[in-house]
């Protein structure tokens, strides 16, 4: 698989990493996804980080 990447997701409350997934390295725009975080205990807004 040499188009994808791992990519790490971080609460934009906490800042806590708490998922990982691949995408395509060919994106222009930084993925926000609502997910759980443990830390925050409430479902928040994750962003891609490094």
């Amino acid at each position: 698989m040499p188009d994808r990447h791992i990519t790490t997701l971080a609460c934009t409350l906490c800042k806590n990493k708490n998922y990982h997934f691949a995408h395509a390295k060919k994106k222009q725009y930084k993925l926000e996804i609502p997910k759980f975080c443990k830390a925050c205990k409430k479902q928040t807004p994750h962003k891609e980080s490094k």
